[in-house]
């Protein structure tokens, strides 16, 4: 590898890799040390169900094997909610990852920001903003240090595409992006957004926004093959099975020297692999830089 170039990104999988021998965090920490991965995203997305004990062993584990972690919050999340009931509910899923997930030693939390539900996405927007006001004032404030990470989301009835994804995170502090690129491609439905350019102008767009920092140090993406339908998104899909171009993705965030996280979704038996080729592959076009 040239000496001007390093590596900027980790590599890790979106829930344990499905190589891990025994279920568990604790468990698979150390196995991504086996496989030459570096970052595990836990996938909390049902519920948080974890003791502080449970919390103090994952941080212990973290810090001796050196594996960064991030933490994906549950799916039943929606900073639209259309009830008061239901957006208490909707708050509460999110500041308990939060919490847990910093007790555990995470520092990025990355959820699902909502539904349109047929209003006009200014709206949409303003309203998830104040709501995201209001969340990060409150884990301030008891100090809970963590960076919320709204997601861009792949069917375009769900609030969340990339400029909305961006403009929040340069108007609240405490929020960045997860830009979830296959989810990108998929929105629009068409096969766009699937181009060197594409995700040049995106990478463009984060530095307007958000800062060369930020960008080169601070990223959060996840990354896979998807399928898709006119509305978008249809599933995940395994990288040799979708026209998701990941070379040249991989070239952009290259040439932007993009740091940070990748996080690997990718459905059995292809999620370990799938982690593996994104990295050799970034690796690859490092050395040829």
């Amino acid at each position: 590898m040239s000496d001007n170039r390093q590596e900027k990104l980790r590599f890790g999988t979106v829930g344990s890799p499905q190589t891990t021998p025994r279920s568990g965090t604790q468990n698979a920490i150390p196995h991504m040390v086996d496989l030459g991965l570096q970052h595990l995203e836990i996938a909390w997305t049902r519920s948080v169900r974890v003791k502080d004990e449970t919390c103090a062993e994952i941080q212990a584990l973290s810090q001796e094997h050196g594996i960064s972690f991030s933490v994906h919050a549950p799916y039943f999340i929606n900073l639209n909610s259309q009830t008061s009931e239901k957006m208490a509910a909707s708050d509460e899923r999110l500041l308990t990852a939060a919490r847990k997930g910093y007790a555990a030693g995470a520092r990025d939390i990355v959820f699902h920001p909502g539904s349109y539900h047929k209003q006009p996405p200014e709206q949409v927007y303003e309203r998830v903003k104040e709501k995201l006001l209001e969340l990060t004032g409150i884990l301030r404030e008891e100090g809970t240090t963590v960076i919320l990470r709204p997601e861009t989301m792949g069917k375009s009835a769900n609030f969340g595409n990339l400029a909305e994804i961006v403009e929040l995170s340069a108007e609240v502090d405490g929020v960045l992006p997860c830009i979830d690129w296959a989810h990108c491609h998929a929105r629009r439905g068409d096969g766009s957004f699937n181009s060197y350019q594409e995700f040049a102008d995106a990478l463009s767009l984060m530095h307007e926004k958000l800062g060369d920092d930020i960008l080169q140090n601070e990223m959060h993406f996840h990354m896979s093959g998807i399928a898709y339908t006119e509305k978008g998104e249809k599933e995940h899909l395994p990288l040799n099975e979708a026209d998701l171009d990941y070379r040249a993705l991989l070239q952009a965030l290259v040439d932007f020297e993009v740091g940070g996280t990748v996080g690997v979704e990718a459905p059995h038996p292809f999620h370990t692999a799938d982690a593996l080729l994104l990295q050799a592959t970034y690796r690859r076009l490092l050395e040829q830089s």
